[in-house]
């Protein structure tokens, strides 16, 4: 098995707290400081999160 890492900034459990999500019945792992990534920006993950680039990004409420 192998180690788990955030898929934004690459750290492993043994650096931060990870988050487990799952997407097109694949799991995928995230720490919380890179959640608003995910939230505001989920194009930039893209690369490591096929279809990402297809997420509306959350709009702050006013």
């Amino acid at each position: 098995m192998s180690e788990k890492t955030c898929l934004n900034c690459g750290r492993t459990s043994q650096q931060i707290p990870l988050l487990f999500l799952e997407y097109r019945d694949k799991q995928y792992t995230i720490c919380p400081q890179c959640m608003p990534v995910l939230i505001h920006k989920p194009h930039t993950l893209a690369a490591r999160l096929p279809g990402a680039e297809q997420f509306n990004a959350a709009q702050p409420e006013h």
